[in-house]
């Protein structure tokens, strides 16, 4: 097994920065559900350097690559997004580097919003770092690296990934937008910026308010008895469903796992997902039929062919673990991403293969 030795290495990592490239343009939808709220009127935008470098934060490889659907591109090279009542707008300097501005908040000082942000894009690991330890022994993954620097993977509240997940089950990029759309409305309106409104996002016991049949009317289809059966078994939780997913980050991934497909509509995959991207769990392995192509192509080709059942699925987790030790995880994510159809059109011609990016394009993980 790789093993890992980050303690010496720096978050903010010195190296040689690449050249920012804008993923192909595509014109932003705004949300189809207008919130009757009144709106909030936010201030002239003041953007503060992150003092993150593009090696460490890559925005476009980062929020459309399906790990969250709650962040909307509001400007070239720029995302906006809410981290709990804190709505953000994070771009790309000229340089590369990456500054936040804040549109609205309701706490101070303004520190709170920084501390979360930082929470948030998970920046208490040092993505360069993890990266030249893979690189010294993988060289495929050295090479994509060099094109895709900056492909994070996110710490998001467990609640909010959860919720997106049960939407992502068997779906397209579209209708997962749509049905998180729906769900954050639910939430105290926090602004809006380039056409899009922004929520914070609602409470276990505004999520409860909501009926199986307001949620089918809404587009949910049999998604929506999974989503009202598990906001009804998180609230049984002693001490509260947020709280009983939050003291799930301080458990292995097995258990993680277990307990997650106790929920209704939660399998391995949506489980791995919510694992990965909220709960702390690096080692954790969302297996579909993308990430079982890249494993029978690179880490285990004598399985090529063969049908995907959720023993092999196993068997793909287990290969990923091997080669890439206790950050697996982060390692699956760039080589996703360098699946995706809008970022291999960033990578060399001898990356690209025409029919299989055509299966990855407008899926959910």
């Amino acid at each position: 097994m790789l093993q890992l030795k980050l303690g010496h290495l720096s978050i903010m990592s010195k190296k040689r920065q690449i050249p920012i490239q804008s993923p192909p343009p595509t014109p932003p939808t705004p949300q189809s559900l207008t919130s009757k709220r009144p709106k909030t009127l936010l201030k002239s935008p003041n953007w503060v350097p992150l003092n993150l470098t593009q090696s460490e934060l890559s925005l476009p490889l980062t929020f459309p690559t399906g790990q969250t659907f709650r962040w909307r591109q509001t400007g070239p090279l720029q995302y906006t997004g809410v981290i709990g009542s804190h709505l953000i707008s994070l771009q790309h300097l000229q340089n590369g580097d990456v500054s936040y501005c804040l549109h609205h908040s309701s706490s101070t000082p303004k520190s709170n919003a920084e501390s979360a942000l930082l929470d948030f894009l998970n920046m208490g690991i040092s993505l360069a770092g993890i990266w030249e330890v893979f690189s010294a022994s993988d060289s495929r993954f050295a090479e994509l690296a060099t094109h895709l620097a900056g492909a994070r993977v996110l710490r998001q509240d467990p609640l909010e990934c959860l919720v997106q997940f049960l939407c992502s089950s068997n779906n397209n990029i579209a209708r997962i937008t749509k049905m998180v759309d729906f769900v954050s409305s639910l939430g105290t309106h926090l602004g809006s910026v380039a056409g899009f409104e922004f929520h914070q996002f609602p409470s276990l016991d505004r999520l409860s308010m909501v009926s199986e049949q307001e949620l089918r009317e809404a587009g949910f289809g049999y998604r929506a008895k999974y989503l009202t059966g598990t906001v009804k078994a998180l609230r049984a939780k002693p001490g509260g469903g947020e709280e009983w997913l939050l003291n799930l980050r301080k458990l292995g991934l097995e258990e993680v796992i277990e307990a997650l497909t106790t929920l209704p509509g939660v399998g391995p995959k949506v489980a791995a997902c919510i694992a990965l991207f909220s709960l702390d769990q690096h080692d954790a392995i969302p297996v579909d039929t993308h990430v079982w192509k890249i494993a029978t192509r690179y880490l285990i080709p004598e399985l090529a062919g063969a049908r995907l059942t959720p023993k092999l699925c196993s068997r793909v987790a287990e290969a990923f673990v091997s080669k890439y030790g206790k950050y697996a995880g982060w390692a699956q994510t760039l080589l996703f991403v360098a699946e995706l159809p809008s970022q291999k059109a960033l990578l060399p011609p001898h990356f690209s293969n025409a029919k299989e990016s055509k299966s990855t394009k407008g899926k959910g993980r």
